[in-house]
């Protein structure tokens, strides 16, 4: 980790904040570091300068997304794609009528009115639109995990390598003040050596567990099932298949390509990570038997190997969709001399530091020898050791929270428009993204194939 020369220089940079964070709570510094880090809207958008988009998949997903989207000055829809007739009505009652469309995202990508195409569809669909959009020349924003098998994450960086077209990937953590925050107090060593990860969401409900409101209507005549399942084998209309597409492993990335990606994108962020090259999972389909084939209880382990960016560390991750302690989620980066503790909009450091003396005495087979020796052990400490030296160390701790009302998720897609109007770097690539996805996804193979997957980071493929 960084020298302690390091940390100073840190600390000396932020000016007349430094001492904030040797006195514990740094509130005020949370405002002032967003002021820095978010990305102002510009005044006036010209006409030349509108970026014109389409969504592509009208669910959960693809309503927020374009919200957020529409949020952004010079952002206008003027189209969107569905397989299902009903989420194609409401966009027209929510967007205008004036937008165009369609159940055919091909329809999207031939008209040259449009810029960027948002996907929101079920994960089958996410590599093979986006490797359509781009050789159409239109920019890409798509939701993770990006690609639903990992055969399909070469392909997918390849293609926006070619065309040059930017590609944001939505785990909107990587956007976040507050994992940029943690990320700065992390590299400046105020955990100590980083040796263990352990992350978590926990959820209690049955939406929570995919099982969404079902349309009043759904049907193969409202749903266009053939163009859902094309490339696949024939199968029978089934609406739990469309509308509940995540609790199926044909149609989607189960809890793993789901939550765990977004634990590992914040992961990477942070440490600067590449990927593990060990990976194990195991899991079991615990209470949601809705005749979904993925499990609603999940765990996985990952090694992570020392590199020059960090240390040798094991990784812990965990989704359960039946936990009694109700909905939540943490990430706790554990060193050797503190813990980083990521919440919903902020974090703690806490800190435990050994002294440099070992110890003597307590839970300590001292007390098991003679008294006489137990006088010359103690002799023989007080002089090797100082009273100073016999005390742990201590240090306050820090508690970050993100400034009232601010919107990670908002910030993703000002970064994605920036890439697109003026060519700025994009904080989540499809290289990013799928060093992030391709690990989660192994724990599907890992879980169903029962089996230790071995992976290389650096070449991104499964050993």
């Amino acid at each position: 980790m960084k020298t302690n020369s390091t940390r100073r220089k840190f600390i000396k940079q932020l000016g007349g904040t430094s001492l904030l964070l040797a006195a514990g709570p740094f509130k005020s510094l949370a405002s002032e570091t967003s002021e820095n880090r978010a990305m102002p809207f510009s005044p006036r958008i010209s006409p030349n300068d509108k970026i014109r988009v389409a969504t592509i998949g009208l669910g959960i997903m693809g309503n927020v997304d374009t919200d957020s989207a529409l949020k952004v000055p010079g952002v206008e829809l003027v189209a969107a794609c569905d397989l299902y007739n009903g989420r194609l009505a409401r966009a027209k009652e929510k967007y205008g009528n004036n937008i165009f469309t369609t159940r055919d995202y091909r329809e999207i990508l031939n008209r040259k009115d449009i810029d960027a195409v948002i996907i929101a569809t079920a994960d089958l669909w996410h590599a093979r639109i986006a490797i359509d959009a781009m050789n159409a020349g239109k920019a890409v924003y798509c939701e993770k995990p990006v690609v639903q098998k990992i055969s399909d994450g070469l392909p997918v960086i390849a293609a926006q390598k070619k065309t040059g077209k930017p590609m944001q990937v939505g785990s909107q953590r990587v956007s976040s003040i507050v994992y940029r925050k943690a990320k700065e107090l992390y590299k400046t060593g105020e955990i100590g050596q980083l040796n263990c990860v352990e992350a978590s969401f926990d959820r209690q409900d049955a939406l929570g567990a995919w099982e969404y409101t079902m349309p009043t209507d759904g049907s193969p005549t409202t749903v266009d099932w053939d163009r859902y399942i094309e490339g696949m084998a024939k199968m029978p209309w089934d609406p739990k298949k469309f509308f509940w597409w995540r609790n199926y492993k044909d149609f989607g990335t189960g809890v793993a390509g789901d939550l765990f990606v977004h634990l590992l994108s914040g992961i990477h962020l942070i440490t600067d990570s590449i990927g593990p090259k060990v990976i194990f999972a195991s899991g079991q389909l615990c209470y949601w038997k809705d005749g979904r084939d993925v499990p609603d209880i999940m765990t996985g382990i990952m090694q992570y190997p020392e590199t020059k960016e960090h240390p040798a560390f094991q990784l812990m991750l965990r989704v359960n969709f039946v936990s009694g302690q109700g909905e939540k989620g943490v990430t706790r980066f554990v060193g050797n001399e503190g813990v980083i503790e990521m919440l919903d909009n902020g974090f703690t450091i806490t800190h435990s530091l050994m002294s440099k003396a070992p110890g003597i005495g307590g839970w300590d087979a001292f007390d098991t020898y003679p008294k006489a020796m137990q006088e010359e052990l103690m002799k023989e400490y007080n002089k090797k050791y100082t009273a100073d030296q016999q005390k742990r160390p201590v240090k306050p701790p820090i508690n970050y929270t993100a400034p009232e009302n601010y919107d990670e998720h908002l910030e993703h897609f000002k970064n994605f428009f920036d890439g697109v109007r003026d060519n700025k770097p994009l904080v989540e690539g499809p290289e990013f993204a799928f060093r992030a996805a391709a690990p989660t996804l192994a724990c599907n193979d890992s879980y169903f194939q029962k089996k230790i997957i071995n992976w290389d980071p650096l070449n991104m493929k499964v050993v």
